[in-house]
């Protein structure tokens, strides 16, 4: 059966004004070519309505949770510090929507580079500040991410950039969760799965959906 479904919150978005909602119901009345132009991965059109390359996601028509119609780029930052044994730990924040731990990011705003945008958003969530111009930093090909809040019509996509600390931590910077993060913490972070274990165990937590295959490719080359 095609589900068409978008989440009231967005309604509430599109009714207060938000920046992060289109105001439109229909995609079919969007001129799509400068939107494509700047797509970090190609998508094609239906009907004059987006597709999500990676579709189908069970939800055919509406953006779920998501207020914009289409690809909608992120950035993510992969900060990592190593102590002096060698055990190195990842930053991560706790969602404030309920969705679980993931990595420090958010939006490219219009006009911004995406790894400008990892560290503004590492420094809004986490209160940590880093120099993107530093030779530890690698900024990574432009994913999809698996977003639960997706649909089939609007899905995100984004540019992770790694920022290694380096080694020889007694302990890793001091950070606290802000903005839109509920706390942010470092995490042991051997593998995927030792980040998951330390964070039901410890949290009761659980990582992000959209984030699992990011870290734990991250954590493996």
């Amino acid at each position: 059966m095609t589900r068409t479904y978008t989440h009231p919150s967005v309604l509430d978005g599109i009714a207060a004004g938000a920046s992060w909602a289109d105001p439109t119901m229909d995609p079919a009345t969007i001129d799509w070519t400068t939107r494509r132009q700047r797509a970090a991965i190609p998508f094609p059109l239906v009907d004059g309505r987006p597709v999500n390359p990676y579709a189908p996601t069970g939800i055919r028509y509406g953006r779920n949770e998501l207020g914009h119609w289409g690809e909608q780029q992120c950035a993510d930052a992969i900060a990592t510090a190593t102590d002096m044994y060698g055990c190195r730990s990842l930053l991560m924040v706790e969602r404030s929507d309920g969705h679980g731990w993931a990595l420090p990011g958010g939006y490219v705003d219009p006009g911004e580079d995406p790894t400008a945008a990892a560290f503004r958003e590492l420094a809004e969530e986490t209160g940590l500040t880093a120099d993107p111009t530093d030779p530890w930093v690698t900024t990574l090909p432009a994913r999809y991410v698996p977003d639960p809040r997706a649909s089939d019509e609007a899905w995100m996509v984004t540019t992770p950039v790694r920022i290694d600390l380096g080694r020889g931590w007694s302990a890793p910077p001091a950070v606290t969760g802000r903005d839109d993060a509920r706390r942010a913490a470092w995490i042991p972070a051997d593998d995927l799965y030792s980040v998951t274990r330390f964070l039901a165990h410890t949290f009761g937590g659980r990582v992000f959906p959209a984030h699992r295959d990011l870290i734990a490719d991250a954590l493996t080359h």
